[in-house]
């Protein structure tokens, strides 16, 4: 084992032998949440009604992705949202007990199952770590779930490049304004390292828990400003790993702060400091919380604007009648970011925290953005963008908003349980 493998390994367990003074930390974040469990439970139970009537609406081969202009849009096994409304069903299962719920899970995991031997997508962490993943953690069926898991981990990690110290994005090809891309990186790429640091613990096989590092690693220079704000993609020169330029491909403009993007890596870097017990990622996360938190352009109800700049865009751009639109995605994967945060920092900062996380879930779950029994055909979450540069799901619901919305209260409720966030 080389020294950095060591480590790794000595890091993991250094975290792991903090358990007491953390769980006095956990004691500290109960003793500060201001939602009841009613409130919690309410939602959980209106999610779980909504969701069970997708799951009715829809075809067993099906996995739903959005609902525009009164119709299911299912963009099947291989989109990278895939994962994410079997990971839905299973916090809902988790919350309930339901046994229809654990069945309707199942049900897409068989579809979805293939995508373990997926090479071209770096998004296999949300396809199959948000859904298998959550299957091995509630199920005793370990063995299918842990190759699956195993399998598509080693996919991924064909995307690793050492000349860059990344996971390769996209394939290739031209984005939406006719530029060529030659090895992309997206800020969304931080979200799919937990998947390779949990299978790296499952197996024993260190290499995917070095890779999660040296991305985060790179992904913190390289993709970062001074303000913590993030660019949405980094294009590498895959021979010598130089930097080839920044910029966004579903932002307001190049130096922008799109919304989502700085979600992803708030998210990714509190994860990668529970897995690692490395400093620095924690002060990242912090941070990026900072940055985003006191932006003077994000709105009272904490659901931002698409992008964090659209302020600056003017009547020339051709999203200026556009700029206004909310991002409800953003705030839920942010409210489940800054919950966990929580728990690995103290006094004010930590109180900070929860009051925004609590404000945000305040917001999610009430007009305009949570969705009517059976309106928005069955999602939970209304006024979501995917990108409007792209002109694709734009002011719709979107599977992975109900995804971290349902994360964030289950995770809230582990709160008041008095457990901690992430159960192993």
């Amino acid at each position: 084992m080389n020294l950095r493998n060591y480590l790794i390994l000595f890091g993991i367990i250094g975290f792991a032998l903090q358990g007491a003074s953390c769980q006095g930390k956990r004691k500290l974040v109960k003793d500060r949440l201001t939602l009841d469990q009613a409130f919690v439970n309410q939602n959980l139970e209106d999610a779980k009604k909504q969701i069970s009537y997708l799951a009715s609406s829809v075809k067993e081969a099906d996995i739903p992705t959005t609902f525009q202009n009164g119709k299911y849009v299912n963009w099947g096994s291989s989109w990278w949202c895939s994962g994410f409304y079997p990971g839905t069903v299973l916090y809902l299962y988790e919350y309930s007990k339901d046994p229809k719920l654990l069945d309707e899970a199942k049900r897409k995991l068989k579809y979805l199952e293939k995508e373990k031997n997926n090479k071209g997508t770096h998004d296999l962490g949300f396809m199959l770590y948000c859904s298998f993943g959550n299957a091995l953690r509630l199920t005793s069926d370990s063995t299918s779930y842990k190759y699956v898991l195993s399998t598509g981990a080693a996919s991924l990690a064909t995307r690793y490049k050492d000349a860059t110290k990344t996971i390769r994005s996209w394939d290739g090809g031209k984005n939406w304004d006719g530029q060529s891309w030659t090895y992309p990186v997206i800020i969304d790429n931080m979200m799919n390292l937990e998947f390779l640091m949990e299978v790296s613990k499952m197996t024993g096989n260190s290499s995917y828990a070095d890779i999660a590092i040296k991305h985060a690693d790179a992904t913190m220079v390289n993709h970062y400003r001074k303000d913590y704000s993030s660019y949405h993609v980094v294009d590498y020169n895959s021979t010598d790993g130089s930097i080839i330029s920044r910029k966004t491909a579903q932002g307001a403009f190049d130096k922008s702060a799109w919304s989502r993007g700085q979600a992803w890596g708030l998210y990714g870097y509190t994860m990668m400091f529970r897995e690692t017990n490395d400093q620095k990622y924690l002060q990242q996360a912090r941070n990026i919380a900072k940055f985003y938190l006191n932006h003077p352009n994000l709105p009272q109800d904490l659901i931002p604007y698409w992008d964090m700049d659209q302020n600056k865009l003017t009547t020339s751009s051709k999203y200026y009648n556009q700029k206004d639109l909310r991002d409800v995605s953003t705030a839920a994967v942010m409210a489940s970011a800054l919950l966990e945060l929580a728990q690995y920092t103290d006094g004010g900062e930590s109180q900070l925290y929860i009051v925004k996380a609590e404000q945000m879930l305040r917001s999610l779950s009430s007009k305009p953005y949570k969705a009517d029994y059976k309106e928005a055909g069955g999602y939970i979450l209304k006024h979501s963008v995917g990108s409007i540069p792209h002109e694709t799901e734009v002011d719709v619901p979107l599977t992975y908003a109900d995804y971290y919305y349902v994360e964030a209260l289950v995770r809230y409720k582990r709160l008041l349980d008095g457990d901690p966030i992430i159960k192993i």
